[in-house]
């Protein structure tokens, strides 16, 4: 366990180490005092045997401990380190039976440094070789051998049943670090791609205002300076009329420029309701205005969507119809929906030719955020009609 994502992990793994150390420590110093202070052998063997345990601890300090902490830990190594330790241990275990105590210690570290096989191994010498080799050299009675070869016997079979269990639960527990580990990147993939999503739709949402306002509002900029330069040779009067336009659209074009800004509501309906907002729409397009239905506030969602798709609708004719064609806007209040309706009796076209652009499918992706729809009903030489319904909640009813 390494590296800045696995810092909390590697403090816990450190913390757990201090306890294995204190364990190891403990061990230790209980098989000493056990060794030197048994009755039998005599005080020459219980020495020897105690001054075979001494390099332990700076085998373990030195060598074992960095191998457990290892992942994995280097196997050719671990098996020298642990070779050394068993070669202290089974003189010292073989002398004086008492030192069987440190197997204690030593058993847990075949199971955190060796393959299974190696382990088992290992774990079989440690528990069963100083049985033999006690009873070979000393020659206790037949009782003494049968029971600690059978607690030999048991503790082998305990060891290997805990060793095996441990090695499982922390492989579940390795598969389970791997799978969280693979959680939270996708997670942080999801985050990633939620964020990229959302700048994606703020993206595209700006570039629909900007089409549907700015840039329409150049547009027609653009159209009345060319009628402009055509009336002031013999049309002063129409010319002046046609700058008073130019000028109320660059105003209007500045407080929707605003409005972007802010995040705030149209220009035009700033203050006003829908129908006056396209009357004078229509006002500045030439086209006529039919308002049916029961007039009533309604939220921002569906005027603001309404408006914007009106003024998509008007720009596409003027581009597309000509500035001669006789455009009809008709807006409709009923109890479940508003209807918007443009009409032209321009050139049409066909709207399955229809490839690339901006317009139409900006109009009909604002009104289906607005959980409402769009259709364009066009033949080549006889007009287009644009009918969007969004829905709208119904009016409240007057208390009796």
């Amino acid at each position: 366990m390494s590296g800045p994502a696995n810092a909390g992990g590697a403090y816990t793994w450190d913390r757990s180490f201090r306890i294995w150390d204190t364990y190891f420590a403990l061990i230790w110093l209980v098989t000493l005092a056990f060794v030197l202070g048994t009755g039998r052998p005599g005080w020459p063997v219980r020495v020897t045997a105690a001054a075979l345990l001494v390099p332990l601890i700076p085998l373990f300090v030195w060598v074992g401990r960095p191998l457990l902490k290892g992942d994995p830990p280097p196997e050719r190594r671990s098996l020298g380190y642990l070779g050394t330790v068993t070669a202290l241990f089974l003189p010292s275990a073989i002398l004086v039976g008492e030192t069987r105590l440190m197997a204690f210690a030593l058993v847990p570290q075949c199971f955190m440094t060796l393959r299974m096989r190696w382990a088992i191994t290992t774990v079989a010498v440690i528990n069963l070789a100083p049985v033999v080799g006690w009873a070979l050299l000393w020659r206790p009675g037949d009782q003494d051998v049968f029971f600690n070869g059978m607690f030999a016997v048991v503790t082998l079979v305990f060891s290997v049943a805990l060793g095996t269990w441990v090695v499982r639960i922390i492989e579940q527990s390795q598969e389970r670090a791997a799978l969280i580990a693979e959680l939270d990147a996708s997670r942080h993939e999801v985050w990633r791609l939620s964020a990229a999503h959302g700048a994606l739709a703020e993206r595209e949402r700006m570039a629909r205002e900007i089409h549907d306002t700015l840039a329409q509002g150049f547009t027609s900029l653009l159209m009345l300076v060319q009628a402009v330069e055509a009336e002031l040779d013999h049309d002063l009067p129409q010319a002046r009329r046609h700058l008073a336009l130019m000028d109320e659209t660059a105003r209007l074009n500045l407080a929707e420029a605003r409005a972007l800004v802010a995040d705030g509501t149209p220009a035009d309906l700033d203050g006003a309701t829908l129908p006056d907002a396209l009357r004078r729409l229509a006002a500045r397009q030439s086209a006529s205005l039919e308002v049916t239905g029961s007039v009533r506030p309604l939220p921002a969602g569906p005027e603001v969507a309404a408006l914007r798709a009106c003024q998509e609708a008007l720009s596409n004719c003027r581009k597309h119809a000509g500035s001669s064609a006789t455009v009809h806007i008709a807006l409709a209040y009923s109890d479940q929906a508003l209807t918007l309706s443009v009409q032209d009796d321009g050139c049409g076209f066909d709207p399955e030719a229809v490839r690339g652009g901006y317009g139409l499918p900006g109009l009909r992706a604002r009104v289906t955020e607005g959980g409402g729809t769009a259709e364009v009903g066009s033949v080549p030489g006889e007009g287009t009609t644009i009918t969007l319904r969004l829905p709208v909640p119904p009016p409240r009813s007057c208390p009796p």
